[in-house]
């Protein structure tokens, strides 16, 4: 499969997205009047290379653009060029070492100036210069040169072999800036440029009137945007500051705004705001998976201190039988329900997305208790004295079961404690404070890194759309242990040499396509081999008003990446 049909998934629902916006909305730029949005967190500048806070990031995101963008599938869509390349349309070099860019022609800044390959060559410039503080550095990774053969075409070199090469100019933390705008603001002059980094002249759909930090950001239609009839509202008012239920209430109950940043509420919250009548909460879905994690090594506290939780194997729950019994028991849809609402989804997989790395292999949609109890029976782990609790060679399974300390969390180990004890596994909850049990102090018993337990509960995600330093945690050499301060990736302690042999093609293949089969069979090796066992995929949940058209909500990339397609439904 060429790497172009596997972006067609979610590159055709927006397809049918634009097309319905064309066919139901068309008109002049700017029909729509006003549009408002709150974000609870407010911009202080609109130039992300200054900052790394998601308000000043998104913000920015409606002026300056990159030359590709992740869509909400987290798949690379093009956005300033033709194409994204690849090593099979002879875009990225055969050993990995290039990259190079075609960027469309006619674009134009909002000034009216032509937007070029010298342009990208100096954002390059401005954060890899010596004397500055570019908070998006690491985007430029391994990058030894730019070259502009034509004023459409970026050629990216790197210092070696670079399997992923879409870190540079990809993404609302990498957009261009305009060269003529910013040539006197390179290294330590950067922060003193404050006219630049208030009003950054973009290619984007809206150009900034006045920017007050802090507070409220007034934009006004780009005249010059490169699609006729986009945007469709002439002017945006960009709110910063109060709250996630503030921001709520304002569009869902009021009325007062059209869209609302990330409301972290509970779901009786959100749910009572949505009676207001005025607006509809969306979610978007990345990577953050709530999982239960399986201990490899013995936890039991009469081993000497550096032996817990490092020698191998733990009684029992290296079992196959044992640990799909676990996961079989546990009614996911109902921890959804009680946990997230609609900002949650049962998932089977520790990398649910993006669309190119999700295997699809797996089903535990449905509880199943007996046929937990069944698998168990036929394993031979039976209670043999009558007291409820099933024995692995003579040892009871018994386990303690911990996480942090958090209302949720709680209420999934009150669950899952029930669910365990009805096919014959019995677990003691422990939670601990979240600033001990995430603190990684290597004289505490209770960080989740130590796992002096038999089971433990959390979530954690990855930064950008490529798994594969998240799928390298769980190489064998990557386990905490007392001989590394207690520090490393590998909490479960699992080890597989196939595991870490499939990695290492991973890390040496550039093809998306065959990326995204490895990291999938790769995910399929961990879940299936009892590493963790995945609960929730763990969604942003966001709101607009609803009369407002065309909102695509992406955990990917800026939130406002589409901004260019919203409308006001009649």
């Amino acid at each position: 499969m060429k790497l172009m049909t596997a972006l067609m998934g979610a590159s055709a629902l927006a397809a049918v997205a634009t097309t319905a916006f064309a066919a139901g909305h068309e008109g002049p730029r700017g029909r729509d009047g006003e549009v408002k949005i709150i974000y609870w967190q407010a911009p202080s500048i609109l130039n992300p290379y200054l900052s790394s806070g998601t308000k000043d990031i998104e913000s920015a995101s409606m002026v300056i653009e990159p030359l590709a963008r992740y869509d909400q599938d987290g798949n690379l869509v093009p956005w300033l060029v033709d194409e994204i390349p690849t090593t099979e349309n002879g875009g990225v070099s055969e050993d990995l070492t290039s990259i190079t860019w075609k960027i469309t022609p006619g674009i134009t800044w909002s000034d009216g100036s032509p937007f070029t390959s010298a342009d990208v060559k100096f954002t390059y410039e401005y954060c890899s210069h010596p004397e500055g503080g570019c908070a998006q550095l690491t985007k430029f990774g391994g990058v030894s040169s730019i070259e502009t053969p034509d004023d459409l075409t970026v050629v990216v070199n790197f210092e070696g072999s670079t399997p992923f090469p879409y870190g540079p100019f990809v993404g609302g933390e990498s957009p261009i800036l305009q060269a003529a705008q910013f040539a006197d603001c390179l290294g330590a002059r950067a922060p003193e440029c404050t006219e630049a980094n208030f009003n950054p002249i973009g290619t984007g759909p809206f150009v900034v009137t006045e920017f007050k930090p802090n507070d409220v950001i007034t934009m006004a239609a780009n005249e010059n945007y490169r699609t006729d009839g986009k945007p469709a509202f002439a002017s945006v008012t960009f709110k910063g500051g109060g709250d996630a239920a503030a921001a709520g209430r304002a569009v869902m109950e009021t009325g007062e705004f059209d869209y609302a940043w990330n409301l972290q509420l509970a779901p009786d919250v959100i749910a009572k705001m949505q009676e207001g009548g005025k607006g509809t909460p969306v979610v978007g879905f990345g990577t953050l998976v709530e999982r239960i994690m399986l201990n490899h090594t013995n936890p039991d506290p009469s081993l000497g201190p550096d032996e817990r939780a490092v020698v191998r194997p733990h009684p029992f729950l290296q079992e196959p039988a044992v640990y799909k019994a676990m996961s079989m028991a546990i009614d996911r849809p109902l921890l959804v329900e009680v946990g997230y609402g609609q900002a949650g989804r049962v998932t089977c997989n520790w990398v649910p997305a993006p669309q190119l790395y999700a295997s699809t292999s797996m089903n535990c949609d449905t509880q199943d208790l007996a046929g937990a109890n069944a698998l168990l029976d036929e394993a031979g782990f039976t209670d043999s004295d009558g007291d409820g609790v099933r024995e692995a060679n003579g040892v009871p399974m018994k386990i303690l079961y911990q996480t942090s300390t958090n209302a949720v969390r709680q209420d999934f180990q009150a669950l899952i404690k029930q669910w365990w004890a009805e096919i014959g596994i019995e677990a003691e909850l422990r939670n601990v404070d979240a600033s001990v049990f995430f603190g990684g102090d290597p004289g505490s018993p209770d960080t989740f890194q130590k796992f002096y337990a038999d089971v433990e509960m959390y979530a954690n995600n990855f930064s950008g759309t490529d798994p594969q330093s998240y799928l390298g945690n769980g190489l064998c050499d990557k386990a905490p242990s007392p001989d590394k301060q207690w520090q490393g990736e590998n909490i479960s302690r699992f080890c597989m040499e196939e595991f870490d042999a499939l990695h290492a093609q991973l890390a040496s293949t550039g093809d998306l396509n065959e990326r995204g089969r490895i990291a999938q069979e790769l995910n399929d090796m961990a879940v299936s081999n009892g590493m963790m066992i995945p609960l929730v995929d763990r969604g942003r949940l966001s709101a607009h008003s609803n009369s407002l058209g065309g909102v695509i909500l992406n955990t990917w990339d800026s939130e406002l990446w589409n901004v260019a397609d919203w409308y006001r439904m009649k």
